[in-house]
This record gives C-alpha cells, structure tokens and sequence, in this order.
C-alpha cells in the first residue's frame, strides 16, 4: 500500500507548478490595475472574474508548495518555493486592499445589481453580504490605509512573544532520580512527567519549564499589555463597544454565545472535581498537582497499524449511510495521506483542503491507540472539505474554523463509542480510551473555556484603564484554576504562569473558546445521532455541505444546535457525567 502523498494530482511535476506561479504573479499584478475602476460593471465582473481564477491557480500553487515544504523542512529549495509563495500571497494583500473601501463607496444596491446581473458572479455575493454589515466599522480609503500602516504594530507583541518564548528560550537539565540527566523542553516534559513515578521527580521537571515564566514574569505582562492596547486601539477606530465584540462581528457570533459557554462550563465543573478526585484516589496520589493530569490510569504496549487504525475507523461508520462510508475511504485513499514520520517530516497531524481539491492528510502514525484516533479525527475534516466541495462553488467551501472541529471530533465520539461498547477492548484499554475521552473534555471544552474566561477579563480590565501587571494576570488565573478545578496554583509556585505559557493568547486573540464551541456543537450533533432523532444525520450532512455559505451560528441552528442557549453546552456536560460514570465502573472491574 502507498503510504505517501502523491502530488501529481496537484500539479505533474515542479515545471507544471512554475507555470502556475508565474501565472499567480501575473494575475496579482492584473488585479492591482483595477483600483478605481469597479464602479463599472463590466470592469467589476472581469477583475472578480480574475479572483475566481486566482482562487483555482493560486491556491491549488500555495497547497503543493506548502505540502512539498511539510514533507521536508531540510529542504532548502522546497522552502525558498513556498517562501516566495507567501511573497506572492503578502504582494496580493497589497495590491487588493483597495477593494474593501472602493466597494463600500460603491454601495451595497449597485454592487448587488452586479451580481445579479452576472450568474457566474453569484457565489461572491455572501461575501459582499458580510461586506457590507462590516460596513460601518470599515474606514474610508485613507484612514484604512493608515491603519494599515500601523498593522505592523499587531504583529510586535506576536514577534516579542516569539523570541522570548522560542528563540531565546534556556531549556534546563533536570537529573531524574534514576540518576540520569535530561534536557527538559515545552515539548518533551508531558512525557517525562507521564513515565514518572515519583512526585518530587515531576515537581522538577515541571518547575524545570513554568520556572522560566517565573523569571521573565514582567516581561510576558508588557507584552501581553501591548496586544491589549493594540485591540482596545482598534476596536476604538473601528466602532466597536468592546473588544470582544471586535472580535466576534466578523462571523456574526453573538455575544450571548461565549457568554453562555463561560457560564455553563463555570456552573457544571462538579464533575470536575469528581474526575481528579477519582484520579487522586487511583493514582495513590497524597496531593494532586496540575501537571499529575499527564499520568496515565492505564498503560499498554499494544500497538495498531495504519490499516488496523482505518479498519477500525471504517468499522466504526457502518451504521451510518453508505455516502458518507464512501467518503471515508476515500479520504484515506492511497495517494492522499502521508502516514509515517520521516527526517525532516513536519511534525504533528494535519487536513489540507482548497477549493475544488481532493484534501491530503499529514499523519506521523506511530501505532499507538491516540494514533488510531487521530486517524479519525483527520479524515472527519477531509469528509467535511468533502462535502463542502461537492456542493458549494469555489468562493463559499472554506468553513469557518468556528464550525471546522465539529466533523473531526464527531468522529472521534463514535469511534470511542464503537470501542468501549463494541470492539474487545480489554480492562485497561477501556480505562485507557475513557481516560483519553474526558481528558479531552478537560482539556478542550474546560480548560479552552478557562482561558476564554481568562482573556475576556483581561481585556476589561484594560478597557476600564486598570493596571495589567504579571501578578493581575496571575490573580485571575489563581481564581479560576481555584474554581474550575479546586485546586490552589499558588501551592505550585510557578504554575499561576500559565497565561505566560499559552501562546493563543499572544498570537490569535479570542480565539481559543471556538475549541469548546465546535467540541460542543460537534457533541449535540453526535448525541442527537445517537439517541436517534429524526432527520439528525441529515441534518449533520447538511452542515457539511453548507460549507461557508451561511453564518456559523445559523449554519449550526439549521442543522439541530442552538449556541445561543445553554442546551449544547450541557451536552458536554452530561457527556463527561456519563464518562466519568464509566470509569468508574471500569475501574471496579475484576
């Protein structure tokens, strides 16, 4: 079996991907010519007519020399190909940022005529739709091009961020009580923590990272203070009430759905507590620290391979209907998933879609059973871009990443369940599996919640003009680990420095709550599957092929999950209750 990407299907050969390149060049320098000139229709309908064929060129270019660059970072030519796409792609920013304000100068009723006018323009016309309710927060032409301008200003506390966190990081050695010593580095210290038995041994090797956020404490909070202030600076020009708000217009998510998130997660963290008292308790553990959630309950040395893993995926879908079975195996077809770690692989799991392209999956497949669900959770995002491809045109299949782990993760809800109730998984393999599954919840709906929690408080203290300082954000943090987890982060010295660790905060502000959205939306759906009501499938299908075409929010509401109330939300919550129940009965098993 072929277990390697095969990118002739992209382009035959590097000479075939030139072309295309220098075609993107030219059409990018074409497009730049029409400032000032979409006002007239004819002049509007060539230059999007130029953005439909850049989207098919462009694009499909963009993905073979990133996927080419992911198959070997030691590459030098394959990173200086994707490196000048990216060039290509700043140079399109550039040339284009004109069309924003033109338009909206153009108004809403003319540029609609356009569309209506031009069939073939149709699949833009969702896209002018949120143009225009962007309308009165978009500036005109020069006051856009300031802000511009001060765009750079956006990317310094992400550039700070990124020295201090990774070029200049010190790793530090830690000698373990077998006498040897290691280097100890943000990757590697899970799993030395998950092979330790001793709790003085884990005490220093998680002290050994969150020390080094101890010592540059001040300098994280100045940081964090600069992507504060350039948020409230924009969300202040644009018109918005918070930044928050600044934040969630764009996709039209309302204010009442993180609301109901942070408030649900905050009400229900009883099972919580119940888990790591479970955890505690078997673990024979005196007191539980934070970094004791990496001890596994149950070990085993079984391992899968790659076509146990698909077998098992595949076996997991039979009650589902044939169309979706189909697009499960193709997905994972020959051809279109690099399954092995390799030198120079990037490292990770990944989906890569365009429009109107079959998706590639990028495995590093160890055969270990997360492995078997990683599998899963890759080719649920390949059947979305699926189904989104087969029914939407090029301009509405990209989803939003509000909607994008819904079909991952329902995937891997069924395969769990297909585990545990199905397959001959023995005492600690059921142990194993359920621990995987609630450590999931914790980890992506409570934990990702806690830092929602943490960021929108934040953000107001900044907006109310209060001081942001190292032992402010610590405060916060100290409080919400208090409540969500009972537990007390002072007693860990270092570990109140999480807000530190969490480079989403830094990078891609309210960003992380969109995790415990899709998990939960993902989970409704799954639970409606489950318990059989009429037309849920369905109704999950169509949120796959609807693709970009709607707001998320309205996409999910057709397809059965209301966000807006608490309903979805508590899914998650009975979800960990009913898990939790299980591992427990598990654990009393003979």
């Amino acid at each position: 079996m072929n277990v390697k990407w095969d990118l002739t299907y992209l382009f035959p050969n590097v000479e075939t991907y030139d072309k295309a390149y220098r075609k993107t060049l030219d059409l990018i320098d074409k497009l730049a010519t029409f400032k000032g000139k979409l006002g007239d229709e004819a002049d509007f309908k060539v230059y999007f007519l130029l953005q439909k064929d850049l989207q098919k060129t462009g694009w499909r270019a963009y993905q073979y020399a990133a996927l080419l660059s992911d198959l070997d970072k030691k590459n030098t030519e394959n990173a200086s190909r994707l490196q000048l796409m990216q060039i290509a792609f700043a140079k399109l920013q550039q040339a284009v940022s004109f069309e924003e304000p033109e338009l909206i100068s153009i108004g809403r009723e003319k540029v609609l005529s356009f569309v209506d006018n031009n069939p073939e323009l149709k699949e833009f016309r969702f896209g002018f739709e949120k143009l225009f309710r962007r309308q009165e927060h978009i500036l005109d032409d020069k006051s856009e091009s300031l802000l511009a301008g001060f765009g750079k200003l956006a990317d310094a506390g992400k550039d700070l961020y990124g020295s201090l966190s990774v070029a200049d990081i010190e790793h530090q050695d830690v000698m373990l009580d077998s006498g040897d010593i290691v280097q100890i580095t943000n990757s590697n210290y899970r799993a030395y923590i998950q092979k330790s038995q001793s709790p003085s041994e884990r005490k220093d090797i998680f002290d050994s990272v969150f020390s080094y956020y101890d010592v540059h404490k001040n300098t994280y909070a100045s940081i964090y203070r600069l992507v504060l202030d350039y948020d409230i600076a924009m969300m202040k020009a644009r018109k918005y009430p918070n930044s928050l708000e600044s934040y969630l217009f764009k996709d039209a998510i309302p204010a009442s759905v993180y609301k109901s998130l942070c408030n649900v997660a905050r009400k229900n963290t009883g099972v919580i507590k119940k888990y790591l008292k479970i955890r505690k308790d078997y673990l024979g553990l005196e007191e539980y620290h934070t970094y004791d959630r990496f001890i596994p309950l149950a070990r085993s040395d079984k391992e899968y391979g790659y076509d146990e893993a698909r077998n098992l995926f595949f076996s997991s879908l039979e009650k589902f209907p044939a169309d979706f079975k189909n697009k499960a195996m193709d997905v994972l077809k020959e051809g279109f998933v690099d399954v092995y770690e390799q030198p120079g692989k990037r490292t990770g799991a990944y989906s890569s879609s365009m429009p109107d392209t079959h998706p590639y999956i990028l495995l590093n497949y160890s055969g270990t059973l997360e492995d078997v669900f990683t599998v899963a959770h890759e080719a649920g995002h390949s059947i979305h871009s699926l189904y989104s491809a087969e029914t939407q045109p090029s301009a509405l299949q990209d989803y939003t990443i509000f909607v994008a782990e819904v079909a991952s993760t329902f995937n891997e809800h069924n395969l769990l369940d297909y585990f545990i109730r199905e397959s001959k998984a023995t005492k600690n393999e059921k142990i194993m599996l359920l621990q995987r599954a609630i450590d999931d919840i914790m980890s992506t709906f409570y934990r990702q919640t806690l830092f929602a929690i943490y960021e929108a408080e934040a953000h107001e203290k900044a907006e109310n003009g209060e001081a942001i300082t190292a032992d402010v954000l610590s405060d916060i943090m100290i409080d919400l680990y208090k409540e969500f987890y009972g537990l007390d982060i002072v007693k860990e010295e270092v570990k109140q420095y999480v807000w530190a660790y969490i480079p989403h905060l830094f990078y891609t502000p309210f960003y992380v709550y969109q995790y415990a959205t899709s998990f939960a939306a993902s989970l409704k759906l799954y639970e409606n599957v489950k318990n059989g009501v009429p037309g849920a499938f369905e109704n999950y299908i169509g949120l796959l092929k609807s693709g970009g075409s709607d707001y998320p929010v309205n996409q999910l509401q057709t397809a059965g999950v209301d966000l807006t109330a608490d309903d979805a939300f508590l899914a998650v919550v009975r979800r960990m209750e009913e898990l939790v129940g299980e591992l427990e009965v598990a654990i009393a098993e003979k």
